[in-house]
C-alpha cells in the first residue's frame, strides 16, 4: 500500500506531499488542486511504462506545465509583494511515492544541450531517479539510483554496481533496467506503476462505446472508455461471488432491477430489467446515469484488483439518490485495492465515511484530504509542515 506521494513543481503544487491511506478522498473547491494532484498521478504512473516525457509534451512540454510562481513564498507570506527572484535550484518537476516495500522518485529538467542541431530542445529530460527501500529516500536505503546517464545498483554486500554509463536521459531506469532476475526490486516498482489503473469519468452521449454491442472476450479489467463494458459485467459475473456483489449494488441502486448480458453471434451487449417492464432495456436505451453507474460497478468489482485505482469525479452527472450506492460500491473496493477519489461531492464523502487528515487517527483507513489555494499554492487543510509525512527529494 502506497502511503505516501510527493509532488513538486508541477502546475499549483509547488511542493505537495500527501499521505495515503485504504481510501483517500482528495478535496477542495473549484480551482485548489484537485486536478492537478490526479494528473500528476497519472504521470507518476506513466514512468512505468516509459511514457513520461511523450505525456509531457501532451500537456504542453515541460515550461506549460512547471510551478509559476515564485521558487519560495517565504516573503510573500509575511506580507511582502510576490515578486520573482533570481533562481537558485534547477528547474525542476519531481514526483516520487513510498510504500510498504519500496519508494520511488523521478526528477525531470530541461537539457543543458539537446545536441547539435536537434529539434527537440524543449523535451524535458530525466535527471534523477532512485528506488529505495522504506519511507524517505538516503544514501543508505537506496537500491537503485540513476544521475544523468549514470545508473547503478546495490548488490548483497551493499555496493554499487554500475548498470550503464550511457543512459539516454529520455529513457527511464524503470524501463531499460527492471529485470526480475537480475533486478526485482525495480521490476517490482515498474511493475506496480503500470498496474494503477485511472478512470476519468465516462461517455453516455448516443455514441459513446459503451452504448455499442462489442465483440466480447473475458474482460476482467473495465477500458478506460468502457467500451467493453458488456464483456466486464459478464466476467464479474462468472467470477465467484463477484456476479453476487454485481446484483447487490445493482439491486442497491435501482430498487429490485437486475443486470445480464445478452450475446449474439459473439456481440455482448448489456440487459437492465427493471420491475414493470415486459422487456429489459438494452445499453442504448439506459439513462446516462443508469450507464455511468454501471459503468463504475463494472470498474469497481474487477476480478483483478490492481494496487491503487484512482478514480476522478465519479459523482459526474450521477442522480444525487445513486451517490450513496457508489460510495457503498467504492469502500466494499478499498477492501481489496487502495483508491483513491477526487471528488467535489458531499454527499459521496458522507458515504464513504471518510475522516479529514487532521482529524484522523493513524489507524484510520478512509481519511479525506481537503486542498486550498494560498497565494497560488496547493496545500492541505488543517495539516502544518511538521504534520506532514516524512519526506526527503535529495538534490542532483
Amino acid at each position: 500500500m502506497l502511503n505516501t506521494v510527493a509532488i513538486r513543481g508541477y502546475r499549483s503544487l509547488r511542493e505537495l506531499v500527501l499521505p495515503l491511506r485504504r481510501l483517500t478522498a482528495i478535496t477542495g473547491a473549484n480551482g485548489a488542486g484537485k486536478s492537478s494532484t490526479y494528473r500528476a498521478l497519472r504521470l507518476l504512473a506513466d514512468c512505468g511504462r516509459g511514457e513520461v516525457i511523450g505525456s509531457l509534451a501532451r500537456e504542453g512540454g515541460l515550461s506549460s506545465v512547471l510551478w509559476a510562481g515564485p521558487e519560495t513564498l517565504g516573503a510573500a507570506r509575511a506580507g511582502a509583494p510576490v515578486q520573482g527572484t533570481v533562481r537558485r535550484g534547477p528547474v525542476s518537476l519531481a514526483l516520487g511515492f513510498s510504500s510498504d516495500d519500496f519508494g520511488y522518485l523521478i526528477d525531470l529538467g530541461l537539457p543543458v544541450q539537446a545536441g547539435f542541431e536537434s529539434r527537440f530542445a524543449q523535451d524535458p529530460q530525466i535527471k534523477r531517479e532512485a528506488v529505495f527501500a522504506g519511507p524517505v529516500l538516503r544514501a543508505s536505503t537506496t537500491l537503485v539510483r540513476r544521475d544523468g546517464p549514470y545508473a547503478a545498483a546495490e548488490d548483497d554486500d551493499g555496493a554499487a554496481v554500475t548498470l550503464t554509463q550511457g543512459l539516454p536521459s529520455y529513457r527511464s531506469v524503470l524501463a531499460e533496467y527492471a529485470q526480475p532476475a537480475a533486478l526485482p526490486e525495480l521490476a517490482a516498482v515498474r511493475d506496480r506503476l503500470r498496474g494503477w489503473r485511472f478512470y476519468d469519468g465516462f461517455r453516455a452521449d448516443p455514441l459513446a462505446p459503451a452504448r455499442c454491442p462489442q465483440v466480447g472476450t473475458r474482460t476482467p479489467v473495465l477500458a478506460d472508455d468502457g467500451h467493453d463494458l458488456a464483456a466486464a459485467l459478464q466476467t464479474i459475473i462468472e467470477s465467484g461471488t463477484g456476479g453476487d456483489d454485481l446484483g447487490a449494488a445493482v439491486a442497491d441502486a435501482f430498487e429490485g432491477s437486475t443486470v445480464s448480458v445478452d450475446v449474439r453471434e459473439g456481440m455482448f451487449d448489456v440487459q437492465l430489467s427493471q420491475p414493470g417492464l415486459l422487456r429489459p432495456l438494452r445499453s442504448a436505451e439506459l439513462s446516462d446515469g443508469t450507464l455511468r453507474f454501471l459503468l463504475w460497478a463494472a470498474a469497481l468489482l474487477s476480478p483483478e484488483p490492481p494496487s491503487l485505482m484512482v478514480l476522478n469525479e465519479p459523482e459526474t452527472s450521477l442522480h444525487p439518490e445513486l451517490l450513496a450506492p457508489l460510495g457503498r460500491l467504492i469502500a466494499a473496493a478499498a477492501r481489496t485495492t487502495q483508491v483513491v477519489v477526487v471528488t467535489h461531492s458531499q454527499r459521496l464523502r458522507d458515504a464513504l465515511a471518510v475522516l479529514p487528515i487532521a482529524d484522523a487517527a493513524a489507524h484510520d483507513d478512509a481519511i479525506e484530504i481537503p486542498l486550498y489555494k494560498d497565494l497560488g499554492e496547493t496545500r492541505i487543510d488543517g495539516l502544518g509542515q511538521l504534520e506532514l509525512p516524512p519526506w526527503q527529494w535529495g538534490s542532483r
